[in-house]
């Protein structure tokens, strides 16, 4: 960025002014503010320098050390902070409109991170329920979080830590913390300004803590962030939302108006025949907005159609947002076309303005809204493009069937679907999936017969299947018996987590003969080293739940000449984990004699583990099973092998 070259500054207030009136209103308060603060000049006179004011050095000197030191850091850096919020009802899109505003900087050169909020007590995601909160994410560290973070790594291709997704629990967790150890010195401890300070501090901290990126193009792998980019979660005027509203308040008066900006996600529906785009919804919510303090210096309108001109206007007039910086987010035919028509609408433009950033290039005095053309020519939008026509534009269409527990929640298995949306874009092929519930597969499982004829019809229709991780016993016969038609019919075939252990399961039963084998996650009365295919894990918690599993990233080695090997071109591989149970070792050389082979492994402190198992490829097109998530660490750019194999073999099927 081109510091020296930055547009001068002027008062907030005044920014949404654009009538001639705006030079003497920015006069008349600077008479009103001189008799008490002598030594202010008016901003938009103020040289174009990082010093601050006198009176915003004043001002910090009143905050908390450890806050006022990340504040300095942060303006020294000249680091910016942008806030996504969203109003009117949930799911309107706060995590795709964040994810795309990150592309945009990524294609402007700038290094991004990314922070989720998420204002419910759980200290993390990991104990919720995947019918109440849709899947939990995992990260290298082996943070269990939000499943927006999927979509930050996705877009922006980082890889981000346990830190980047704060909750409530997190926040009061460490509050009573500080406070146990006598931190706050006696004072009585409040939401302002002890938590509120909190809050601020681990906004903060991860603005500035370094991430890796995927990229092999990214020479910077450990530099700082530049740019941090903050979802709030839930809706505005939430009543668990309150603190954290009030955090980004203060934090925006602590960096200043230039440092952090506030982009809100509203709705606008079309009611009526012919349809009206309705405009009240969101004047609403930006008015509940700033009755708490916040300000949106961008509107992003979710709708089914392109706002119209009236509407723009409208709003604009009702919410002060000036008319260019309403930005129409209609409905397109996939979610890689967001950030592409964000550019249409110049909104990386308006973010360089606002924020006073400059132009990318360095030397480059950059000014105005048509000196932007310069981003479609960039390599991340080059690429996008390409994503975005490439599902727009395919060859031939796969139908994989995904047979899982939860598939009434299509949130629930969201990586799996994104995984298998990158390996068909590489593949050229139109994505179709064949949503199958495990249990209707198996009448015992309670399903009538009418619903596992249907079912079992369905499956037999598709190309390929994929039996993803899960928790608890149902649907674990109809696991099993898809194992094995997969098997048999010689399908391709790729089992996740709870779908390897079924496959190893399924491989003791009808290949080796152990007609009572099953896991010990679902029976205790198994003979040991006979029936229990898969174990408790020996370093596993049985009392407590959250974060006790093995989690995060764990190294597998491959053997060579296996198909895991040459799918994944080297001999280590980083994946990511999160389970309890794991197959007994002790069978494993049983089940290598009859064909199943283990050639992925990894060896820890507690032992030897069977990370990856398949069939040979004389015996089977395509049967791979794995321990750890390789759904995790698939990229738009760059599909995870796995699925990627799968994808193939399955194009070969049709």
């Amino acid at each position: 960025m081109n510091k020296s070259q930055s547009r001068p500054l002027t008062y907030p207030i005044t920014n949404h002014l654009h009538l001639p009136c705006r030079p003497l209103v920015a006069f008349v308060l600077s008479l009103l503010l001189a008799p008490a603060q002598p030594f202010l000049v008016p901003l938009h006179h103020a040289p174009a320098s990082r010093s601050r004011p006198f009176h915003t050095r004043t001002k910090l000197n009143n905050l908390p050390p450890k806050l006022s030191d990340l504040v300095d850091s942060m303006l020294a850096a000249d680091r910016k902070i942008v806030v996504v919020t969203g109003g009117v009802l949930s799911g309107i899109g706060k995590g795709v409109t964040a994810s795309s505003i990150g592309v945009l900087f990524r294609a402007m050169n700038f290094r991004v991170t990314a922070l989720k909020i998420d204002p419910y007590l759980n200290v993390d995601a990991g104990t919720m329920s995947p019918f109440e909160h849709g899947e939990v994410f995992v990260l290298d560290d082996g943070g269990e979080t939000d499943l927006d973070l999927g979509n930050y790594e996705r877009f922006l291709s980082v890889s981000l830590t346990r830190d980047s997704n704060l909750s409530t629990g997190k926040i009061y967790q460490s509050v009573i913390e500080r406070e146990r150890v006598g931190e706050y010195l006696g004072k009585t401890v409040q939401v302002v300004p002890h938590v509120s300070d909190a809050i601020q501090e681990w906004v903060l901290k991860v603005a500035q803590t370094p991430v890796q990126t995927f990229s092999d193009k990214d020479n910077n792998q450990d530099a700082a962030p530049e740019v941090c980019i903050v979802e709030l979660g839930g809706t505005l005027g939430d009543i668990e939302s309150m603190p954290f509203v009030e955090a980004l308040r203060q934090l925006q008066e602590n960096l200043g108006y230039k440092n952090m900006c506030f982009v809100h996600v509203s709705l606008i529906p079309a009611l009526g025949d012919p349809p009206e785009q309705k405009t009240k919804p969101t004047q609403h919510s930006v008015k509940q907005m700033m009755q708490m303090g916040l300000r949106p210096d961008f509107l992003c309108c979710r709708g089914t159609s392109p706002l119209e001109s009236s509407t723009v206007s409208k709003l604009s007039l009702f919410t002060s947002v000036p008319n260019g910086a309403i930005v129409s987010l209609h409905d397109v035919s996939n979610i890689y076309r967001v950030p592409l028509m964000m550019i249409e609408q110049n909104l990386h433009s308006m973010l360089l303005q606002r924020l006073r950033m400059g132009s990318f290039k360095k030397g480059v005095d950059y000014s105005a809204a048509e000196d932007a053309t310069w981003i479609e020519e960039s390599d991340v939008i080059k690429d996008w493009k390409r994503l975005a026509d490439s599902v727009d534009e395919p060859e031939s269409e796969c139908v994989i069937a995904v047979v899982g527990k939860y598939v009434d929640h299509g949130d629930a298995y969201l990586s799996v679907v994104k995984a298998l949306t990158h390996a068909a874009m590489a593949t050229k092929q139109k994505l179709r999936i064949e949503w199958i519930e495990a249990s209707s597969l198996c009448p015992d499982d309670g399903g009538s017969n009418d619903d596992t004829n249907s079912a079992w019809k369905r499956l037999k229709q598709c190309h390929g299947i994929v039996v993803p991780g899960g928790f608890g016993s149902r649907g674990m016969e109809g696991k099993i018996s898809t194992i094995q038609y997969a098997r048999e019919n010689k399908v391709p075939f790729l089992g996740i987590c709870l779908g390897m252990q079924a496959a190893v399961i399924e491989h003791c039963r009808n290949v080796l003969g152990i007609t009572k084998a099953y896991s010990a996650e679902f029976s205790d009365d198994l003979v040991k080293n006979e029936e229990d295919a898969v174990i408790f894990m020996p370093e596993g918690d049985r009392e407590r739940m959250g974060g006790t599993m093995r989690l995060g990233a764990r190294e597998t080695i491959l053997k060579e000449h296996s198909l895991a090997r040459q799918l994944y071109g080297k001999e280590k591989v980083m994946e990511r984990h999160r389970h309890r149970y794991e197959v007994n070792p002790t069978l494993v050389p049983r089940l290598e004699d009859v064909g199943l082979e283990f050639v992925g492994r990894n060896t820890d402190t507690s032992g030897e583990r069977m990370e990856v198992c398949e069939l040979k490829k004389e015996m089977h097109p395509y049967f791979m099973a794995v321990q750890f998530h390789p759904e995790f660490t698939s990229r738009p750019e760059k599909a995870n092998p796995l699925f990627l194999g799968l994808l193939r073999a399955s194009k070969e099927k049709t």
